[in-house]
């Protein structure tokens, strides 16, 4: 057996060139904390979590290493449900009598289902290594390159409302087929004209998501989407307040045209799952490296293909092209940053990863998610 000898946090951070914002929050850095699993007979998975605070995050990826260190590294189901059980009242709880750390902190959950999901992350890894496959192969997906959109368009202070254009019109000179723009931070007259702009700029064939960051209350993110729906609007994406429910989202389904995405600030399946079989969504976006790992990942996907919703993971291409892989009928595709002004460390974190080109994933046929770090670049990032 393929046991679990240790487990270890690397809180890595790169400094942006110039502050960018959402229509939520200003952001100064690109993050990752990677979680380093090694195993008694020398196998190492590596997984990823983006969420913060990052010294909290590695706490609990410690704290949670030492409850499993011992346990089959390929058993990636036993691991998560005995780490979720952690996060809730157990009849022999109350002062960890039964040997386990004490229910932990209800106000920490954001941070302890991150760790998790890097945890759970690292043993997938593992897994495919163990058995010299691709994560891919192990769910039954081809490896086919898998389609894949650009996103950008994040707000600078003192730029012009075009700005976000001439961004969006070089990603599709690079050969992406869609791409996805920052929207809901200015008045709905002056997105109007960023969207006019960047629908001009990268033509009528391009796809064209708006990602709106939780911005509007429901009779406000009506009035947005009826004001954008001329402009060919290909989903939009966290359309909501945080707040509101899936019967929320039911109603803005059914006042606008345009499909709505949404699940990657979804923590379980359980919360996905309401959302999913509402019937308000036409994309699923559930994000393995924020929240519960790659296993709970799985389950939400495979629920979504039931309800003939499609998958569409945020972010992390070198991870999730592995989960749409496994879901050829209704696998959207995975999202990408353009650029390297927005996330830099995508662009010198790895020795070697799937690759981006002509507006798909390339996936390679090395065992597990077949990536490599550069570990001089985790030192020289260093949080």
């Amino acid at each position: 057996m393929t046991c679990i000898a240790s487990v270890k946090a690397h809180a890595v951070s790169a400094k942006l060139k110039h502050p960018l914002w959402t229509a939520h929050e200003e952001l100064h850095s690109s993050s990752v904390v990677l979680v380093e699993i090694k195993t008694d007979d020398g196998l190492t998975g590596i997984g990823q979590i983006h969420g913060s605070p990052l010294k909290d995050i590695c706490q609990y990826v410690d704290k949670l290493g030492e409850v499993v260190r011992g346990m089959d590294a390929t058993a990636q189901v036993a691991v998560w449900e005995k780490l979720l059980s952690l996060t809730s009242p157990r009849p022999t709880g109350m002062g960890g009598r039964d040997g386990l750390p004490q229910p932990l902190p209800r106000g920490d959950r954001p941070q302890i289902m991150a760790a998790i999901g890097g945890i759970d992350i690292a043993l997938w890894d593992i897994k495919g290594k163990a058995l010299g496959v691709p994560v891919w192969k192990l769910l039954g997906g081809d490896g086919k390159p898998l389609f894949t959109y650009a996103t950008g368009g994040y707000y600078e202070l003192d730029a012009p409302l075009s700005a976000c254009a001439d961004e969006l019109a070089d990603f599709v000179n690079r050969g992406y087929r869609a791409v996805k723009l920052k929207t809901a931070g200015l008045s709905i007259a002056q997105e109007v004209e960023r969207i006019e702009a960047s629908r001009s700029a990268v033509g009528n064939d391009v796809l064209l998501m708006l990602d709106m960051n939780a911005a509007y209350d429901l009779e406000d993110c009506i009035r947005f989407a009826h004001a954008v729906e001329p402009y060919d609007i290909y989903w939009l994406e966290e359309p909501l307040h945080w707040y509101l429910q899936p019967a929320d989202f039911v109603r803005l389904a059914q006042a606008t045209t345009i499909p709505l995405a949404h699940g990657e600030r979804e923590m379980t399946r359980f919360t996905a799952r309401d959302f999913i079989a509402s019937g308000a969504l036409g994309f699923m976006q559930f994000d393995s490296t924020r929240f519960a790992g790659f296993t709970e990942s799985l389950r939400v996907s495979h629920l979504a293909e039931q309800h003939g919703v499609r998958v569409a993971p945020h972010l992390v291409p070198e991870i999730h092209a592995h989960l749409v892989s496994a879901f050829p009928r209704l696998g959207f595709g995975v999202e990408s940053h353009g650029n390297a002004d927005r996330d830099p460390l995508w662009f010198e974190l790895f020795t070697e990863r799937a690759q981006v080109k002509d507006g798909f994933v390339h996936m390679n046929d090395l065992p597990g998610f077949g990536f490599e770090i550069d570990w001089k670049t985790v030192k020289k990032y260093a949080a």
